[in-house]
């Protein structure tokens, strides 16, 4: 049973249920991804023993997927950010999603629906490498049928200030 259940869910495990203190945990983690056991365990009144095993758990279900820093893009000289909206043919997102993930620069990709279906975020040193991207590298995939570039003038990372 197990096996058909990893097997229906992409060799996942299946989704366990969150509770009030795996929510918790997470908006910790989330604000301070560098948050010691001892103190995550204090926050949500736990043993260290608990939220370790919680911790543990959450990133065993996929739940976290990894720990990361924030960047300011600005000062580690990426002063270019784009969003860039993508129309690509039919049933081609898995082959566009792959040359997009191999762009420099490339920070999130999401398929969406409405005018366009594909939403990617970038971060350039400057607004004429954002335009070698889009022009040359971005629009000379043979799936990808139009761009918008949509230029960031300012941005900031919500719910995730650390305290």
């Amino acid at each position: 049973m197990a096996d058909e259940q990893m097997a229906s869910s992409g060799g996942r495990p299946p989704v366990r249920p969150l509770d009030t203190i795996d929510r918790a945990i997470l908006a910790m983690l989330r604000t301070d991804g560098r948050a010691s056991i001892r103190s995550v365990a204090e926050r949500v009144h736990v043993s260290r023993a608990n939220a370790y095993a919680r911790i543990n758990r959450l990133i065993d279900d996929g739940v976290i997927r990894g720990f990361t820093a924030r960047i300011d893009q600005e000062r580690a000289g990426q002063s270019a950010s784009a969003y860039i909206t993508l129309k690509i043919v039919q049933n081609t997102w898995r082959t566009v999603r792959d040359q997009l993930k191999a762009l420099p620069g490339a920070a999130h990709i999401a398929l969406v629906s409405g005018d366009f279906d594909v939403l990617l975020l970038v971060h350039t040193k400057d607004t004429r490498e954002l335009r070698e991207l889009v022009l040359t590298r971005i629009q000379s995939i043979p799936e990808v049928l139009s761009t918008r570039t949509l230029l960031v003038f300012e941005e900031s990372d919500i719910g995730s200030e650390v305290q």
